[in-house]
């Protein structure tokens, strides 16, 4: 009986070594994987050309499942040492029971240090992970700003360069339609002062008939003149052919 108490109290005492030993290698690799990733996340705000081994989803999936094997572990481990724990309870000889507490304390003591690891482990990267997606949203939204800006001011610059060619080219219209207004102007003044000349003049005429006449055989002897030098310039004409031609 006591054979047989014993060696179920090796075997709960071999099972929980064997779990305790599992339970610290998850946890380094489960420590590594977290600090992996908070520097992967940093290598990617940093440099855009630096790609890390592993992307933050498949980093995100390895998290899920070493956080479920690490808790099912525990789970198993609290179960080995509750059993430990019934059977230090059942054991009857003092001697023992004092030495199994001891041993059973030893064992709740690594259980409780692993837990407590494990949680502030998975809070980190909780924490990180939510930093870093917060970060994330804001980068984009930060870009989409930059580039919507950018396009609105695109669009800016070409509406404020039409508007720049319609105001100049209403200002050339404006003064092509002040020249023409002003030419007109000029013209009409110019118009009124010829009327003006004649109506004197055919008021002068009217009052001095002799006046009148006058001009009137100044203009015949002028026209008379004229035909006159006329003739003599095609009868010079004429001679110089002629005498060319001989």
């Amino acid at each position: 009986m006591a054979a047989g108490s014993s060696n179920y109290w090796e075997d709960l005492r071999k099972q929980a070594r064997q779990l305790e030993n599992e339970l610290d290698l998850k946890l380094v690799s489960f420590s590594k994987l977290c600090t992996s990733y908070s520097s992967g996340r940093d290598g990617r705000r940093d440099s855009s050309d630096t790609t890390p081994l592993l992307n933050g989803s498949s980093q995100d999936r390895m998290f899920e499942t070493m956080a479920v094997e690490i808790e099912q572990l525990l789970g198993k481990l609290t179960g080995i040492n509750d059993k430990m724990a019934e059977y230090t309870n059942s054991a009857g000889v003092p001697s023992l029971n004092a030495a199994l507490m001891h041993t059973l304390q030893r064992h709740r003591d690594i259980l409780q240090d692993y837990t407590h690891e494990f949680h502030k482990t998975k809070a980190n990267f909780l924490a990180i992970r939510e930093r870093e997606n917060l970060l994330g949203s804001v980068r984009k939204d930060i870009e989409s700003y930059k580039s919507g800006s950018g396009v609105n001011n695109r669009r800016t610059e070409l509406f404020l360069k039409e508007h720049e060619h319609l105001r100049n080219s209403d200002r050339l219209i404006e003064e092509t339609i002040s020249i023409a207004m002003a030419t007109k102007e000029n013209m009409t003044s110019q118009r009124g002062m010829l009327k003006s000349i004649q109506s004197k003049m055919n008021t002068l005429a009217n009052r001095f008939p002799a006046v009148n006449s006058l001009i009137q055989r100044i203009n015949l002897r002028k026209r008379r003149d004229s035909l006159i030098l006329g003739g003599v310039i095609g009868v010079c004409t004429i001679l110089l052919l002629l005498y060319a031609f001989h």
